[in-house]
């Protein structure tokens, strides 16, 4: 009696990172404007005026949490006593208006409104003589 080992097929193949990492690109590459964007428990959405970010940073307070605008990047980061830790930064494509912009943190999450700056035309007017 001959044995000969059987290849059999399985109906269930699990998903290898890389295919993962792409299915993760192209949905956010062909993401619909009019939905939000979500990537790892922050979710974006925009408007003409504003960017809004919702950020997930379960058990933290205001205290344990620093955020700091410079240009068009905003980082956030949490003090060295914090039970957990966050850095995170976002670049936008135009700069942000700091003082017009807010942050509030309600159970968990922490949400920025970003108003962009107008920009500002510097043309001048010439009297023609």
């Amino acid at each position: 009696m001959i044995f000969a080992p059987v290849a059999r097929r399985s109906a269930f193949n699990a998903p290898r990172s890389a295919d993962l990492a792409l299915q993760r690109f192209l949905l956010g590459s062909f993401a619909n404007a009019a939905t939000p964007a979500r990537s790892a428990g922050v979710t974006v959405t925009q408007d003409d005026k504003a960017t809004t970010l919702q950020l997930d940073v379960p058990g933290l307070t205001r205290e344990q949490l620093q955020l700091s605008i410079e240009g068009n990047v905003v980082r956030l980061s949490s003090v060295e006593s914090a039970p957990r830790q966050v850095q995170r930064a976002w670049e936008l494509a135009t700069d942000i208006d700091a003082a017009a912009s807010s942050a509030k943190l309600e159970n968990g999450v922490l949400t920025l409104t970003l108003v962009r700056v107008e920009p500002v035309s510097k043309a001048t007017t010439l009297s023609i003589q």
